[in-house]
């Protein structure tokens, strides 16, 4: 898929945070960020020091950002970066999503502690106390206890994220990602918007799921997860 290098994809979370979740924005003159309660995610205009310097006025010391950047991080003095690594992002293509009979629920504020516990467990990416805030989240249960969740995350004109996939590993095999991911789809596309993600580059378990669920790759993004004054 081939889309212009001035496509609000390739700059997703400032994008978000500029438009469909303003609401959310924690602001700067060119830096964003969402509160630490509902994510880790923040966004620079470009990666200078300026903006830097943008993102460092909104932040408290030992603070942490996770940033989605065209290139691998290059921070000023002052802030320490903690990972950086290749995320694919991948947009869906289209196709139709099949349906399926496993039941599912929507999650709210009174799941956040089984939420959190999944996520912490499986290590979908920023997860926090508020990420439910976000968007849509479906959950699968056996026996009464969590064990598979997907969601929305980023918004913005267009295009909604689906993010926190993830399964309890005692519960893999089963289908649940494909039934959750197939659903969120779905329903995103009800909306008349694209369904868009971001995966490690190395988890190829997971990239041959969405490939089958309908995902293409469109570019390879770098996660930076810094931290501000420790430096």
């Amino acid at each position: 898929m081939t889309l212009g290098t001035s496509h609000p994809l390739n700059n997703p979370i400032w994008h978000a945070l500029t438009t469909s979740q303003s609401k959310f924005a924690e602001t700067s003159h060119l830096a964003r960020r969402f509160p630490v309660e509902v994510t880790a995610l923040a966004g620079l205009l470009e990666p200078t020091r300026e903006n830097y310097d943008s993102l460092a006025s909104i932040m408290g010391v030992g603070q942490t950002a996770a940033l989605f950047l065209q290139s691998p991080p290059t921070p000023p003095a002052g802030w320490t970066i903690n990972e950086t690594s290749p995320l694919l992002q991948m947009v869906y293509d289209g196709r139709e999503t099949s349906t399926s009979a496993v039941e599912m629920e929507e999650l709210n504020a009174a799941n956040v502690a089984e939420m959190l516990e999944l996520a912490e467990l499986t290590k979908p990416g920023p997860f926090g106390r508020r990420t439910h805030e976000m968007g849509t989240y479906l959950g699968i249960r056996s026996g009464g206890k969590l064990v598979a969740m997907t969601g929305e995350r980023l918004h913005l004109p267009g295009y909604t994220e689906v993010s926190a996939v993830c399964t309890h590993p005692e519960h893999l095999g089963h289908g649940y990602a494909r039934t959750l991911v197939g659903e969120i789809v779905r329903r995103i596309c009800n909306r008349n918007e694209v369904p868009f993600l971001h995966v490690r580059r190395e988890n190829t378990r997971a990239i041959e799921l969405y490939k089958r669920l309908g995902f293409a790759n469109r570019a390879t993004l770098q996660l930076a997860v810094l931290s501000w004054g420790q430096g």
